[in-house]
């Protein structure tokens, strides 16, 4: 039994092409429409609402996956995947058409798959491949699409993708050692709020008929506490209202040019995470630095990049001074001297790279060292951040368990003094 299909496609020449065609199923209704040479952009059943979008693979199961998806999108680890299995398919002599084509058929995630069949598609079209992932600018970054440009103009795309692939792998693997050493502290944080939130608000207003009967003066410590509990239980809204309005006030205003400078500016000076921060941004730095140099970007082109994705608009503000330093012929490691962010030993390496030519490698050492140093750090944070908490936590239940107790021990007191 035949089902007829209305479609939309593009032969050789780009040229849109829209007619029906009977088939079994979309499936087959894709692979006809391929055997004519055209690239099917749409496939509907006629009266139905199904569809296929596409570049040119796709067995019936992908199909339906495809059709879900109205916008490039991609889950967490599938760029890297993406990116190591083309440059391997391409070191083996396939071409990249097929290849971005096998990648599609079996990309995971909807959005992926509408996103790599957009690409083939362009490239169908006659785009390259760098010019065809520019619109996708939420899959594929600028220093994505910068280092697949100059791949492009080398000759060397499998060379290119290979450091591609180890460049987002490496920079993954920060992004997880930084929220390894995050997620403790936060959590111990917001228990320990919580307890003591519970404690004040729930257990310790109801101690104060017994206070009353006992007709004894109560301890300093024991009215503070008190107090603050009745105050916290009788305005609690005013408290959580008072703190969510701080939160979304300090969102906003890190949103903003100079509040965004400030809190990174800030985030450099913390104590105990200041460190961490600042070693995970030099590490980025050089590793940005380094892979884009070393795939043949142009220097300033590689600068303007580095800036762009440093995530850290102090760091930004120094490369784009380093860069007006370079466009005026002066000296690259120069204005770095001038920063506290940059320590002497990443400016003395820097500037021995730029004398011997070999910025790169320099730079991918300094990269290996603070990605060490960061694993140290977190680990040191670690083992520091718990006994920390459990002290914070210890002194904070401690300190109203012994503001209840103490008007007993007073009672005590004089009951055995009488």
């Amino acid at each position: 039994m035949t089902t007829k299909f209305k479609y939309e496609a593009k032969d050789a020449a780009g040229k849109v092409v829209k007619g029906s065609v009977s088939a079994a199923s979309q499936a087959d209704a894709v692979a006809d429409l391929r055997r004519r040479n055209l690239t099917p952009v749409e496939v509907t059943k006629a009266g139905g609402f199904g569809s296929w979008f596409g570049g040119g693979g796709g067995a019936g199961g992908k199909a339906g996956k495809r059709g879900m998806a109205k916008k490039a999108s991609c889950k967490k680890g599938e760029l890297e995947v993406f990116t190591r299995q083309l440059s391997t398919m391409l070191g083996a002599g396939i071409p990249m058409l097929e290849a971005l084509e096998i990648l599609a058929d079996q990309a995971e995630s909807p959005g992926f798959a509408f996103c790599l069949d957009k690409v083939v598609n362009d490239i169908r079209s006659g785009s390259d491949l760098s010019k065809s992932m520019e619109p996708h600018k939420k899959v594929f970054s600028h220093i994505y699409v910068s280092m697949i440009r100059a791949g492009e103009v080398s000759g060397q795309i499998d060379i290119i993708l290979q450091r591609l692939a180890e460049y987002l792998e490496a920079a993954a693997h920060l992004r997880s050692e930084i929220k390894s050493a995050m997620t403790y502290p936060v959590i111990s944080l917001f228990l320990v709020i919580g307890i003591a939130s519970f404690l004040m608000i729930g257990i310790v207003p109801s101690f104060k008929p017994v206070f009353d009967s006992l007709e004894v003066e109560l301890p300093g410590l024991t009215v503070v506490i008190m107090d603050i509990a009745f105050f916290m239980r009788d305005y609690w809204y005013l408290i959580f209202g008072g703190m969510g309005a701080a939160f979304f006030g300090l969102k906003i205003a890190v949103k903003t040019p100079k509040g965004e400078l400030i809190k990174d500016h800030v985030m450099l000076r913390l104590p105990v995470f200041g460190i961490l921060f600042k070693k995970v941004a030099l590490s980025r730095f050089a590793r940005t630095f380094s892979t884009l140099v070393k795939s043949g970007v142009p220097i300033l082109g590689a600068m303007e990049i580095v800036s762009d994705t440093s995530g850290n608009l102090v760091i930004s503000n120094i490369v784009n001074s380093a860069r007006d330093s370079v466009k005026n012929g002066d000296s690259l490691s120069e204005p770095f001297t001038k920063s506290t962010v940059f320590p002497p030993m990443v400016v003395k390496m820097m500037a021995i790279g730029e004398r011997s030519g070999a910025l790169d490698a320099l730079l991918e050492k300094i990269a290996e060292f603070y990605d060490q140093q960061v694993e140290a750090e977190v680990k040191g944070l670690t083992s520091m951040i718990e006994p920390i908490m459990i002290a914070i936590m210890g002194v904070i239940v401690g300190g109203i368990v012994l503001a209840v107790f103490l008007p007993i021990f007073k009672l005590q007191e004089k009951l055995s003094g009488g």
